[in-house]
């Protein structure tokens, strides 16, 4: 099994989780200028890591023979798809749950059939650091007969609350009203590298891929 990379990675699905204030990850909505008494910020910020599949690692594909590459060869194409998270975030310890469907297809028709295939959940914090890793196991069940089949996952993370969460002056120093002719009033207050920095500290995500080896990724780079 091989270690992936993950500062470079760019996603296949992002769902609604952390919002790094002017990132993408957030679903809630943020970000709105709020005009009465001064400009600020309308901030509405979950503590729950965001869920996405890496780029790369969101299909896997297995050859018969397993040291051929040539698309005759191909057994079973499969991919993650219908990533659903759940979130409980009201305790110290954040929990999120990912679930997600995995469908795959084979080559031809024939008797009953189960392949397992194996995917990592990882949880990275600020966008580059591995917090913890876990390796799991999704069976794939094609019927007699059929050329499609199905499996189901799931993958979870706990995070704490605090490290989750901004600090009271970053926080204000987002959110805080403005008005014209103030100092930092045309200063995005993001744009500053200690309030950046923080804000990255405090954002999680859980990803979740199929477990690739080296020659998978390879195959699933250059196609």
């Amino acid at each position: 099994m091989m270690s992936i990379s993950f500062p470079s990675r760019k996603f296949l699905t992002v769902l609604c989780g952390t919002a790094a204030m002017t990132t993408a990850a957030g679903c809630a909505k943020d970000n709105e200028i709020e005009l009465s008494g001064g400009v600020g910020i309308t901030a509405t910020r979950s503590a729950c890591p965001a869920v996405a599949v890496p780029l790369h690692t969101g299909d896997i594909t297995l050859f018969n023979p397993a040291t051929s590459r040539d698309a005759r060869a191909i057994d079973v194409v499969a991919a993650i798809t219908n990533v659903t998270p759940q979130c409980n975030e009201t305790g110290e310890k954040v929990y999120q749950l990912a679930s997600f469907d995995v469908v795959a297809t084979r080559r031809e028709a024939g008797p009953a059939r189960t392949v397992t295939l194996p995917y990592y959940a990882t949880v990275l914090q600020g966008g580059t650091a591995v917090v913890a890793k876990r390796l799991g196991n999704v069976a794939v069940t094609f019927e007699e007969g059929q050329v499609r089949g199905t499996g189901r996952g799931q993958a979870s993370a706990y995070v704490d609350r605090a490290a989750a969460t901004l600090p009271a002056d970053i926080q204000e120093r987002i959110t805080r009203k403005r008005k014209p002719g103030d100092q930092d009033a045309a200063i995005d207050p993001l744009s500053l590298p200690e309030v950046r920095a923080a804000v990255q500290r405090a954002s999680f995500e859980l990803l979740v891929g199929f477990q690739l080896t080296q020659d998978q990724l390879e195959y699933n780079v250059r196609r």
